[in-house]
């Protein structure tokens, strides 16, 4: 007799926009709290997320099947001091310095320039001795390169600072994903064991940063009467909610599906940011955040034929364009306008 599988499977697309809606939810959750409500304490939220995540990975363990994987993992102290320790420290920098760009800069100009962290990687792995010299590879990562360069050209609210915090956030997540290649290669870990792990390090590494820098100016009444418990909460639920989401959609699809998914979901990011926070995006932009944007789904998606690829390249010089002349037509409208108001 035949036992029928009753597990529910569901089209690759629920998973797919599951996970964009919970990675775009984050990231504009946490510029909503650091930035609207005024609350700009970005080590103690990640350190909030990592303690968080410790206790529900740990409930998980014991609850779900999400963490069977643990029994694959024989973690040794030689293990542990080789890899998570490492690896952790870099997923502690890189959420630190990610975190505090949202202080400083734009939804919109921080998910353009990190359309570079292909780029990143691949430095990093030439850096490492682990990646061979490809130059198609290289024209592809330069094309992205060109177009964040363009696109960062052409930002109004350009703060050095924020930059150099997400430059570092890029490079230290770089360097992180290098490791995880390089260091867990034996090793079979999803995205929630490895969670399982790296949260607790994190956790105390980003507890003792907040204290240094920002524990004298945090004080328990600016956190209450600005955010509180029911939001942070939420923050953190919905954080934790993107790492599971993310092991559902690697498993019902591919990485390289998720990595293409990211493209839609930073574009959905920019728009709905610019609807939010009134986030000035220019023409400069658009076009350069395009190349940006076909350069990596050339990079991420090596058999994609050259017409797609100049096809995309022309209608992108066309919506540039049409966008131009749209803001040339109403700057001229409004000088007109002030002109006959002077006059009157």
């Amino acid at each position: 007799m035949v036992e029928k599988d009753n597990k529910v499977t569901l089209h690759p697309a629920v998973y797919i926009s599951v996970w964009i809606f919970c990675s775009g939810s984050v990231i504009l959750f946490n510029k909503y709290i650091l930035h609207t409500l005024e609350f700009p304490f970005p080590i103690f939220l990640t350190t909030c997320h990592l303690i968080f995540a410790t206790i529900a990975t740990r409930v998980m363990e014991h609850t779900t099947d999400l963490l069977k994987g643990l029994k694959n993992i024989d973690m040794t102290p030689e293990v542990f001091k080789k890899a998570i320790l490492p690896i952790g420290l870099f997923f502690s920098m890189s959420l630190v310095f990610s975190n505090n760009a949202y202080l400083y800069l734009s939804v919109p100009f921080i998910q353009m320039l990190k359309a570079t962290t292909p780029v990143a990687v691949l430095i990093v792995g030439y850096a490492l001795g682990i990646e061979k010299t490809d130059y198609l590879v290289l024209a592809k990562v330069s094309a992205i390169v060109l177009g964040v360069i363009i696109a960062s050209y052409g930002e109004i609210e350009f703060v050095l600072i924020g930059v150099i915090f997400q430059v570092l956030g890029i490079a230290t997540e770089a360097t992180r994903l290098v490791m995880v290649q390089q260091l867990l290669k034996d090793y079979k870990m999803d995205p929630m064991v490895s969670l399982y792990y790296f949260a607790p390090v994190c956790a105390v590494m980003n507890a003792i940063a907040c204290i240094v820098v920002e524990g004298k100016s945090l004080s328990y009444e600016q956190f209450s009467n600005n955010v509180g418990f029911g939001v942070l909460f939420l923050n953190c639920s919905i954080a934790l909610f993107l790492n599971v989401s993310v092991v559902f959609l690697i498993g019902k699809t591919s990485s390289l599906v998720m990595c293409l998914s990211g493209v839609f979901k930073d574009i959905l990011l920019v728009g709905v940011s610019v609807l939010i926070w009134n986030s000035p995006v220019t023409v400069l932009q658009v076009f350069g955040y395009g190349i940006a944007l076909i350069g990596l789904v050339w990079y991420k998606q090596p058999n994609i034929e050259n017409k797609n690829l100049i096809l995309a390249f022309i209608v992108l010089s066309v919506v540039s364009l049409l966008m131009a002349f749209s803001q040339i037509g109403s700057t001229a409208h409004h000088a007109t306008h002030a002109k006959v108001a002077g006059k009157a």
